[in-house]
């Protein structure tokens, strides 16, 4: 009696739940996506060795740019709207839902503090075209009597964020008096301990 050959099969494998669950991910991925929005100023920071990691969250960024302008910003959204209202009643300006929006969306910002309010009520395409002065950054001398808003601003983000850490922002061609001014009004608010952002996303700490 002949043998009876038995057919091979090839097992198959069914890759529609796969492709699926590929699908969902992508999608998942491109609706959380969070966009960085544009920088108000671009800073060229200068190199270092160091390799201390940028903390993710609770930070006070100060920018300084080639000429001398300087920027503050808060990344925590909730800090962020709680300082606009606190600038607003030291300044005496209202603050509506528009402005609120845009001063969240607003990772920096560079204008005397009067004048916020006409920064904000611009739109984002109005916004990215204003030329913005930087903060004003007085040292309280007989040669220079300008307000130091800096100061206040950095009680305020310490005052409402007790996580807060601070790092300064500096353009290697930033001269150095513009640098000492940031460093000066840390150590008025004694605010001694800070940090340098430098290339390769790094920062090297001071402790002064």
């Amino acid at each position: 009696m002949p043998k009876i050959k038995v057919k091979r099969s090839h097992p198959t494998t069914d890759m529609t739940a796969m492709c699926d669950v590929a699908f969902l991910l992508l999608t998942f991925f491109i609706l959380t996506a969070k966009f960085r929005p544009k920088e108000p100023v671009e800073v060229s920071i200068p190199s270092s060795t160091a390799q201390i990691p940028i903390p993710e969250k609770d930070i006070m960024l100060i920018s300084v740019t080639p000429d001398g302008r300087i920027f503050y910003g808060i990344d925590d959204h909730a800090t962020r709207l709680a300082l606009l209202d606190e600038i607003a009643k030291r300044n005496g300006f209202t603050v509506d839902g528009q402005m609120q929006h845009n001063f969240e969306t607003m990772d920096q910002f560079g204008v005397p503090l009067k004048q916020l309010p006409q920064l904000l009520k611009l739109s984002p395409e109005d916004a990215g075209k204003f030329v913005q002065p930087g903060i004003q950054v007085g040292l309280a001398t007989p040669k220079d009597s300008t307000k130091n808003e800096l100061e206040d601003l950095v009680r305020f983000g310490r005052y409402l964020n007790n996580n807060i850490r601070i790092a300064v922002k500096g353009d290697k061609e930033a001269d150095y008096k513009s640098i000492d001014k940031v460093v000066e009004t840390l150590r008025k608010t004694n605010s001694n301990r800070f940090n340098l952002i430098t290339s390769g996303k790094t920062v090297s700490s001071l402790d002064k």
